[in-house]
């Protein structure tokens, strides 16, 4: 225990990220309103507007000058943040970045890179894109943007997104160094609009079990997942096990679409009731497409809103069995409002229930402080190891129409718990994480012997035929203690196979994208395991 707590500590940034992402960036949204309401200040209140009169004294009286757009931004920010942990302010400039994930596109040119070695390097063109329509490959280097030099001078990330995107229509030229060719060639790319996609991935694992993993509910979801679920279909799919681990929401109605596709008839999905909005049911149409076969659903700490949405309402339905561990916990709505200089509110107007009645939201009456603390003390009390230690102060019993007895007050308890996999953990293998030397090396490595990986005719070939070897592993823990990594006999031998799974995987990605990524990355996946497991051991309706 003592181990994983170190691990944790290592993790915190991430899990703080998630639970960050899950409160203000993605937390299910019912409406995404921009019309400017009423005035931000204009308090019905018959009283004199006290807000407007201070911040009008700070103005006029105060000893030095103000910067008045600051006070008032963060008065705003300061209000909701007292209401609860989801209502927040977006800064004008912040808006179309917090935006994007949701509306599923951004403008640019259409490549995922990597920094490698002060270099950018193209990791693919993303289909159907910009970069991809004049023939920028995967491996193509980028050493100069507009006749600038970029490469050797330690560029970051967020400068490199800064040249390349910008508005539909516009053109950038790219200076790309290619393998096998000499010299510069430059490529001048029309910048367009550039798709992110919300469902990662749909493959089969075996001749009649399909697997989805939906990353968020955004814009395009329902049609991405369809497609995804006629492609299995049409591969003979009877069972599915669709992913939620690590997908903090978005939009309702992406949710409910989807649910729609596991009822049969018209059954509620989920209402939603506030002070301010009267109680709106969602119901299934009865037009679903997979109704009849085997469903898992698989859930953990970071599922979140739109997530719930779904399991909850599979759960109470009984349509399917949840598989993971419990979800984060978030029953708000929040409706966004925008305002003339182009910033917003995301303000919760209402709460969401599943159809037996449960509302999931955690308590917040402690502060925002405490109620992101909450997934921490989730590790450090135990629970994502040991079913038993789950503590729901606020928990209420519900009843499923099949008798299951099913909780509320604390986000989504799983039908089938899975512990949070330790396996191979090690002081070792946080910090080759950390410092992304895992990415890097397999980056490298593609790069020294992309002739040889892409000479596998397809995936499948790669898969059966590509281990990382003793010799491999041993230049990656090379490369690690060279990047300044502590020397860990111990550490370096018990996570050899998550290091090995990790490299073969993120190797295949870069070849077959999330279609090799996955499939790699899921041999030591438990709650997959667990789900195949299940789905074996149940009798067909």
């Amino acid at each position: 225990m003592g181990f994983f707590k170190d691990k944790f500590k290592v993790l915190l940034p991430i899990y703080f990220s998630i639970a960050v992402v899950i409160g203000i960036l993605l937390g299910g949204i019912i409406s995404n309103n921009n019309t400017f309401k009423r005035p931000l200040f204009s308090f019905h209140t018959g009283q004199f507007n006290k807000l407007n009169a201070v911040i009008n004294s700070i103005e006029t009286d105060y000893v030095d000058t103000i910067n008045e757009k600051t006070i008032v931004e963060e008065a705003i920010t300061g209000m909701l943040h007292n209401l609860d942990p989801h209502s927040i302010y977006i800064p004008a400039d912040d808006l179309k970045e917090v935006n994007e994930p949701l509306e599923g596109n951004f403008e640019g040119i259409g490549v995922e890179f990597h920094v490698q070695e002060d270099t950018i390097i193209v990791v693919s063109a993303i289909p159907g894109g910009p970069s991809e329509a004049v023939g920028i490959k995967s491996g193509d280097r980028i050493v100069k943007i507009e006749k600038e030099n970029v490469a050797g001078i330690k560029i970051a990330n967020k400068n490199v997104m800064k040249k390349l995107r910008g508005v539909g229509g516009t053109k950038v030229t790219v200076g790309i160094m290619r393998y096998g060719s000499n010299g510069i060639t430059n490529f001048t790319i029309t910048r367009g609009k550039i798709p992110i996609y919300s469902v990662d991935v749909g493959y089969m694992i075996d001749k009649q079990t399909g697997y989805i993993k939906i990353s968020r509910f955004a814009t395009n979801t329902y049609n991405e997942f369809m497609d995804k679920l006629k492609d299995l279909q049409g591969k003979g799919m009877k069972n599915l096990i669709l992913d939620l681990k690590d997908n903090p929401g978005g939009y309702l109605t992406a949710a409910t679409e989807i649910t729609n596709e596991f009822l049969e008839g018209k059954k509620i999905i989920v209402y939603t009731e506030g002070k301010a909005r009267p109680k709106k049911e969602y119901f299934s149409k009865g037009n679903g497409t997979y109704t009849k076969g085997k469903l898992v659903v698989l859930i953990d700490e970071g599922s979140a809103s739109a997530s719930e949405i779904v399991s909850g309402a599979l759960q109470d339905w009984d349509r399917a069995t949840i598989i993971g561990r419990r979800s984060f916990g978030k029953g708000l709505v929040q409706e966004q409002t925008g305002f003339p200089d182009g910033s917003a509110i995301r303000l919760t107007v209402a709460r969401y229930y599943t159809p037996t009645g449960r509302c999931i939201q955690r308590s917040y009456k402690d502060g925002a402080e405490s109620y992101y603390e909450d997934v921490k003390n989730r590790a450090t009390d135990g629970e994502l190891e040991n079913a038993d230690s789950i503590k729901l102060k606020d928990s209420i019993k519900f009843k499923t129409p099949g008798g299951k007895i099913v909780y509320g007050g604390g986000g989504i308890m799983p039908d089938i718990f899975v512990p949070i996999d330790t396996i191979g953990n090690s002081h070792f293998l946080n910090e080759v994480f950390s410092k992304g030397l895992i990415n890097d090396f397999s980056y490298k490595y593609l790069d020294q012997n992309r002739k040889a990986i892409e000479g596998f005719a397809s995936f499948d070939m790669f898969n059966k035929n590509f281990n990382v070897s003793d010799n491999m592993y041993h230049d990656f823990i090379s490369f690690a203690l060279k990047s300044g990594v502590k020397d860990d006999e111990k550490g370096i031998k018990a996570s050899s196979v998550t290091i090995r799974n990790q490299i073969k995987a993120l190797i295949a990605r870069q070849v077959w994208k999330n279609e090799g990524f996955y499939p790699v990355i899921h041999q030591t996946d438990g709650a997959l395991k667990k789900a195949i497991e299940v789905i074996n051991s149940v009798k067909s309706e």
